[in-house]
């Protein structure tokens, strides 16, 4: 009975993995056309004690190559106890663009939620834009979001994130995991079944959010100002929220600094999960963990067979081709191939830390700039 667990929760495994492998290849990439620049974009950008990244981010906002006057920057500002602020006076006072700098308002348990829902209270324009202040924008980001958006039409567009950080054995691992949900994304709009998108690079129609009355229903969660968002925007019009698969939209965000930070981002991402209304998602997601649970499993009865050993070896190396065939595709596309090098050595890590934080976003609370919540 063991086995005919251990065999299907692997074979269901591979299935999921291979739709979105498959489904990588059928969003399509678009041809632009640089057309003339027509799009007004509001970017949001709410920050808290990020003095150290805001200059780089800063200098990737002066490097924007779109019309001044076709966008502006909102910095908001959700109680920051370093000097973020001056940092950004002093080098907005240097650039040509539209920053401003506003105070979150606070309603609810959820700081990120408030600040663009604060952000977008102010906005003029109808197009907006979030990212982190932590990131890294590409110099024809509103560029290519403009020539789509004049092409395709959409209400709400998903964008790629890619990381950044110095070169280590940690950081190839948490590149791998980040892209594997990179490339799960994707995968998941080709077989229009979208599972998820970052804030980081996640733009929609003013008028589309507020059509869908913004955060309501789910700002006592703490996290999930893109997850809900985007669940609200499918169920509203689903065939204009699109995936934008193009180099020129990658945005660059840093890696997490050591193990402790990297366990509460990742519990923090895990804590919205038991909240999706979509089905599909819970599915995905209870496919993952068994796929992962067992096959620490698996690695044990390598050791102590209590399944035939031929069995176990070739549930492993189904489960360890299936990811490798959805990261290669995933880092050709981000450009990162180099970080398969460590491949084998995080695929023997990866289930353990995966069905560590899934127990872990259950029962514990988690920290986040500061900050303390709960589940």
């Amino acid at each position: 009975m063991l086995v005919v667990f251990f065999i299907c929760s692997i074979l269901a495994y591979v299935i999921v993995i291979g739709l979105l492998r498959y489904g990588i290849d059928q969003v399509p990439t678009p041809s632009f056309e640089h057309t003339e620049s027509k799009t007004h974009f509001t970017v949001i950008i709410p920050f808290r004690d990020e003095a150290e990244n805001l200059p780089h981010l800063l200098a990737s906002v002066s490097n924007l190559k779109y019309p001044d006057t076709l966008f502006e920057v909102l910095l908001v500002n959700d109680d920051s106890r370093d000097a973020s602020v001056a940092v950004i006076e002093s080098q907005s006072s240097s650039t040509s663009k539209t920053i401003r700098v506003i105070n979150n308002q606070r309603t609810s348990n959820s700081p990120k939620k408030d600040a663009i829902t604060t952000a977008i209270a102010f906005a003029k324009h109808e197009w907006i834009v979030t990212t982190d202040a932590d990131c890294i924008l590409p110099e024809f980001w509103l560029a290519t979001f403009d020539d789509y958006i004049q092409n395709q039409h959409p209400d709400c567009i998903v964008a790629p994130v890619n990381y950044h950080g110095e070169t280590s054995v940690f950081n190839r691992f948490q590149t791998l995991d980040v892209l594997s949900l990179q490339g799960a994304t994707i995968g998941s709009f080709g077989i229009h079944k979208p599972l998820m998108c970052n804030g980081a690079n996640f733009a929609y129609r003013k008028t589309t959010f507020e059509a869908v009355n913004g955060f309501e229903g789910n700002t006592n969660i703490a996290s999930g100002d893109d997850m809900f968002l985007l669940e609200k925007l499918i169920d509203h019009t689903p065939q204009n929220v699109h995936y934008l698969k193009a180099e020129n939209a990658i945005v660059s965000t840093r890696l997490a600094e050591d193990f402790k930070s990297l366990i509460q981002q990742r519990i923090r991402w895990a804590s919205k999960a038991s909240r999706y209304k979509f089905w599909f998602s819970k599915l995905v997601g209870l496919v993952i963990f068994a796929g992962n649970l067992v096959f620490l499993a698996l690695l044990i009865a390598l050791i102590w067979p209590y399944i035939p050993i031929e069995i176990s070896l070739s549930l492993l190396v189904l489960k360890w081709s299936i990811d490798l065939l959805l990261l290669y595709k995933t880092t050709r596309f981000f450009k990162q191939e180099s970080q398969l090098r460590t491949y084998l050595l995080s695929s023997l890590l990866y289930p353990l830390f995966n069905v560590s934080i899934a127990l872990l976003s259950l029962f514990t609370t988690y920290q986040w700039k500061g900050r303390r919540f709960k589940q």
